[in-house]
């Protein structure tokens, strides 16, 4: 078994793609073909299967992928820790949901590749219900995800920013002018949501449904940046974080709704496994995402 098959497994486990693989680890395709090849010829087992252009691992591939991440941040910690140049190398693998991507990381990302130039950052936008789970399968070394605080047995957490919301409408909804709101104003109203599984969609349930709303017409997205642009054409009430809309807001663009969202407790928050091992390159990206995002 050779590392560099362990490496390429790892990176098709994480892409899902054989040519992305091959792009990433600068190889051609048939390259990745022949090792994942020869180390399933090796141990004996299928690791995978190609199903129309998506690649799916198979039981034994999900087995072997947490060593495959244990061996190669072994490696990884030894060529740390027996560098002599003293500059600061290495590989980042980033993954966030929509919101923070767009509204949160530029700004740190950028000064983090200003200060360490030689260090590569990875970066892989994810759903929200994936997060965690890219962490427990080695597929990022730190996640960035907008969520009501929990704790997790195998994951430590950051909590760096509280997010406040808002319920906002077009300036011409029939809703913006009113300086109170009951639950009966949502009756018949269009809803503009977020995907399925993200946290705070939940919430908006929580704090409607639960109080009696009915007859709601749901519009889903998959981008709160389409949320924001929809609700400014009228076509419905949005839930938003601050950040999002905090310019509209200010500009007269969207009006925010007279409803109270005390009880919303969401903050941005930085996560790693437990047993994840903090190279210098890493450990320097979660300081510096807690001095500019706190």
């Amino acid at each position: 078994m050779e590392i560099r098959q362990l490496k390429t497994f790892w990176t098709l486990a994480s892409t899902r793609s054989f040519s992305r693989t091959a792009e990433s680890l600068n190889y051609v395709p048939s390259t990745v073909t022949m090792q994942i090849k020869a180390l399933e010829e090796e141990l004996g087992v299928k690791l995978l299967d190609r199903l129309g252009k998506t690649v799916v691992l198979t039981d034994a591939g999900h087995q072997l992928l947490p060593y495959a991440n244990k061996i190669l941040n072994d490696i990884e910690e030894a060529k740390q820790v027996s560098s002599q140049s003293g500059e600061m190398t290495g590989t980042i693998v980033i993954g966030a949901d929509e919101v923070i991507c767009t509204y949160r990381l530029p700004a740190l990302l950028r000064l983090f590749r200003e200060r360490y130039p030689h260090v590569r950052l990875l970066f892989r936008p994810l759903s929200s219900h994936n997060l965690k789970q890219s962490l427990r399968e080695g597929k990022a070394d730190v996640v960035f995800m907008l969520d009501e605080p929990a704790e997790s047995i195998d994951l430590h957490t950051e909590r760096l920013l509280d997010e406040p919301f808002l319920m906002v409408v077009s300036p011409d909804h029939p809703l913006a002018s009113r300086s109170a709101l009951s639950i009966k104003d949502f009756h018949g109203e269009h809803i503009l949501l977020s995907e399925k599984g993200c946290s705070y969609r939940l919430y908006f349930y929580r704090t409607l449904l639960k109080k009696g709303a009915d007859s709601l017409t749901e519009l889903e997205f998959n981008s709160a940046e389409a949320i924001k642009q929809c609700a400014m054409m009228g076509l419905g009430i949005a839930l938003l974080p601050d950040m999002v809309i905090k310019g509209e807001v200010e500009r007269g663009e969207l009006i925010a709704l007279p409803w109270d969202l005390s009880e919303v407790r969401f903050t941005t928050q930085l996560l790693w496994h437990q047993d994840k091992w903090i190279s210098p390159s890493l450990r320097s990206f979660i300081e510096m995402a807690k001095l500019l995002l706190c």
